[in-house]
């Protein structure tokens, strides 16, 4: 008997790059492992590919079962609580099925050029560049499509930092981008970790789609299970953290996050606020790392700090 496909409650609403963690971190109270921050817009640019422009889109993903109206009560009432402090609009809600939960996202989805050598690639479409390194991507029911300055930050890094044979780790590998970026720049091997299982499937089809399956490997977890077997415990010349910021602090301060980036190594942590930069750099500090360099695009910052 075959099994029926999940129905999700997509939960969104449009904000400010100020406002988007702010309620990126609401949201995932009651869908841990279902939320994402996407721009809402991309403009085509003459050669086919796509520049990110508006507002940011953030929503989240309850399942339909039993107890989505309880959740979806308690979601309201926090945002009402985060709309006293700043005026929020109205989050939008929408019934999908698993299987459209990608083609939610297609009519805005545009090849987009990254740094000086990628391009992203949706799987439906051509790369309008051959010149650059196609990341060939379907995001499938996980999150990181390229088009938020987050994950674009990172990419920069990946392709200016990854050496000939290095070990990338990539923690909340999402839909696989990092890890399939950094193969495809000459990495040896990427190891990918995420907490909701449903990524970890879709970042390996996307490692397969690539042609990197070879040297991909992803696993359910976090830190922890780059620090124990089967996996670990194992260290990265080149460690990718494109998380909110304060999981971000809370891995450097309590999980070990610095201890799994090799010496002389690399940690590129994004997912950051302007004002969150401090707080994120100061935890990375205690942990016995130094700022190398940082980025911002809009509200957004990442940091590259390494190991001596």
């Amino acid at each position: 008997m075959t099994t029926p496909p999940q129905t999700w409650l997509e939960v969104s609403l449009e904000v400010d790059g100020e406002m988007a963690e702010a309620v990126a971190e609401v949201l995932a109270r009651f869908a841990p492992n279902r939320v994402v921050l996407e721009s809402t817009h991309i403009q085509d640019q003459p050669q086919g590919e796509g520049v990110p422009v508006g507002p940011v889109r953030v929503a989240a993903y309850l399942p339909v079962d039993e107890t989505l109206e309880a959740t979806r009560g308690r979601l309201e009432e926090a945002l009402w609580h985060l709309h006293v402090i700043r005026p929020l609009p109205q989050p939008t809600y929408r019934r999908l099925q698993e299987e459209d939960w990608a083609e939610a996202w297609k009519h805005a989805y545009r090849p987009l050029a990254v740094g000086e050598r990628l391009m992203i690639v949706p799987a439906w479409l051509d790369n309008p560049e051959p010149q650059r390194i196609p990341l060939v991507l379907d995001p499938g029911m996980a999150f990181g499509t390229g088009t938020h300055p987050t994950t674009q930050m990172c990419l920069v890094e990946v392709e200016r930092l990854v050496q000939p044979g290095a070990t990338v780790l990539d923690v909340g590998c999402g839909s696989g981008i990092l890890s399939v970026a950094a193969l495809k720049l000459g990495a040896a091997r990427a190891l990918g970790v995420d907490t909701d299982p449903q990524a970890v499937t879709v970042a390996l089809e996307n490692a397969a789609r690539n042609q990197v399956a070879a040297g991909f490997t992803a696993a359910v977890g976090s830190v922890e299970a780059l620090r124990r077997p089967p996996l670990g415990p194992v260290q990265g010349e080149l460690v990718l953290a494109n998380i909110l910021a304060p999981v971000l602090v809370d891995l450097l301060r309590a999980h070990g996050l610095a201890d799994v980036v090799a010496a002389g190594g690399h940690l590129v942590l994004s997912g950051i606020l302007e004002d969150q930069a401090p707080a994120v750099s100061n935890a990375a500090r205690a942990a016995g790392l130094r700022l190398v360099r940082q980025q911002q695009r809009d509200d957004w910052v990442a940091l590259t700090v390494a190991r001596a």
